[in-house]
């Protein structure tokens, strides 16, 4: 194994541990995360209703899977060049980088009730990819989800986050507020990474998956 890949820790783990009986495994879907990070000390969460199938009752980041229109959604300024490649990485999806980037846009503004850029369109240069997680195989519901952070400044002005049918109670809360909330174990690794980049630490995007019947990581770089 080399040095950029290796088996995590029974509690670094970023999944929960398989069931006794493994279902069949079916395709991951792709999806989109947005952290806003505010003051670089805070993030903002949202509680999934309980009604959710899939991780009722959980804090997480807005988020959702990518539409098909998401690829042609017109934007201000398009992903960085170095935004670009990294998404590029690892990957054999045939959608363009940047749908990933709009539909975690979109899904900011569906379920926080927050525009992300201007009258122009979405500034997707002020989106930074942070990490990519894919759900093992066992799970009934499985993601290709990438996760982005972009500091509040890229919000419309004037504009607070609002609940809604997706996401309760929508609010900004500190690094160590968000931690003790109710967590999926994804959203806790990914909250790490955060705050390692908050805290000025030089980190390339992890990627996890499930592979030869263990979580594995691997950082990428452009």
């Amino acid at each position: 194994m080399s040095a950029n890949e290796f088996k995590l820790n029974e509690d670094e783990k970023p999944f929960d541990k398989p069931d006794a009986e493994k279902p069949k495994a079916s395709r991951p879907r792709d999806a989109a995360t947005l952290i806003l990070v505010r003051g670089r000390r805070e993030v903002m969460m949202g509680q999934r209703s309980k009604g959710h199938v899939f991780m009722p009752d959980k804090w997480v980041f807005p988020g959702g899977r990518v539409d098909p229109g998401d690829a042609r959604a017109k934007a201000a300024t398009e992903l960085t060049a170095e935004t670009d490649a990294l998404l590029r990485k690892g990957t054999i999806s045939r959608r363009p980088p940047r749908a990933f980037a709009l539909a975690a846009v979109r899904e900011t503004l569906e379920e926080a009730g927050l525009t992300v850029g201007g009258a122009q369109g979405p500034e997707l240069d002020k989106l930074n990819f942070i990490a990519r997680a894919i759900t093992p195989p066992y799970r009934p519901r499985r993601f290709d989800a990438r996760f982005f952070m972009a500091d509040a400044d890229a919000v419309l002005a004037s504009q607070e986050p609002v609940q809604g049918e997706e996401l309760l109670h929508v609010r900004w809360f500190s690094l160590d507020e968000a931690k003790a909330l109710d967590l999926p174990s994804i959203t806790r690794f990914v909250l790490k990474e955060v705050e390692a980049r908050l805290a000025g630490e030089a980190v390339q995007p992890p990627f996890l998956r499930w592979s030869r019947g263990s979580h594995t990581l691997e950082r990428l770089t452009s």
